[in-house]
């Protein structure tokens, strides 16, 4: 009897994570329109979260399939590692397509939004109602961090650091010049860990380069400068280096350290 109720017991816990897990885009198999979040689709049970959870809802009324503006859109915005975390441990995460009918037409008519349209975002309450000016025309990473942050603050939440840095990245990138140098290291997650918490780094990139395991770093020059940075890897055993026509990403996730931190069990 004891066999049969833990049976029982768990094939309900399957089954609840399998309706779970189908509420949600998966984004390693969904249109590239929608870039990499794992979106809900039904805005009743997004605000229902809205609610229980005391996020609001980011909504990303998008064409799918589209033209090529939603598709970088997709693939230079929603797919920023940073910005996705964002939205998915801030936000409840709502994609609305404005091709299609049924539900997603009556929220568009909700929101007085224009089918067959370019990428909009809106982040609104459970009540629906808008926490910051609509996203639309400004296709940049930087108009949607804006918009989080403003919304965050405005709220009185804590802005996670990883966002912070987002931000210095994506404002040195439009206002001010960016420069990158490449360090050889025998582990590149080790290597990525440790440069990346350097002031001044604002991004850092795990990748291959003449059979070497190296890290590309991206630092904003006012803050830090190349010099200081080699001086750095070479106290943590790492070596600078030339890049070269052999360089190649790794295959593994960008966010590896955020995905083996305790930030992975915010959702």
């Amino acid at each position: 009897m004891k066999k049969l109720h833990i049976v029982t017991t768990m094939l309900l816990s399957i089954t609840f994570f399998s309706l779970n897990a189908q509420e949600r885009t998966n984004p390693k198999n969904q249109d590239e329109e929608l870039g990499t979040v794992s979106w809900y689709r039904d805005y009743d049970q997004a605000v229902t979260l809205s609610a229980k959870q005391n996020k609001s809802i980011f909504i990303l009324f998008q064409e799918v399939p589209g033209c090529m503006t939603c598709r970088n859109y997709g693939h230079n915005v929603m797919s920023n590692p940073l910005l996705v975390e964002a939205i998915e441990n801030e936000f409840i995460p709502l994609a609305i397509f404005n091709n299609k009918g049924g539900k997603d037409r009556e929220i568009l008519k909700k929101y007085n939004e224009p089918t067959w349209n370019n990428p909009v975002v809106r982040i609104v309450n459970k009540n629906g109602e808008n926490l910051t000016k609509r996203i639309a025309g400004d296709y940049s990473a930087l108009a949607v961090y804006n918009a989080i942050t403003e919304v965050l603050n405005n709220q009185g939440k804590d802005i996670p650091k990883y966002i912070t840095l987002l931000g210095e990245e994506l404002k040195a990138k439009k206002y001010g010049a960016t420069q990158e140098t490449y360090y050889s290291m025998y582990c590149f997650w080790t290597g990525e860990k440790q440069l990346g918490s350097t002031a001044g780094v604002l991004n850092t990139e795990a990748g291959f380069m003449g059979g070497r395991e190296v890290v590309k770093v991206t630092y904003n020059p006012e803050i830090t400068n190349d010099k200081t940075l080699t001086s750095f890897a070479k106290q943590h055993k790492m070596a600078p280096i030339k890049k070269d026509n052999s360089y190649r990403v790794s295959a593994k996730d960008e966010d590896y350290y955020l995905q083996h931190s305790n930030y992975k069990y915010i959702r």
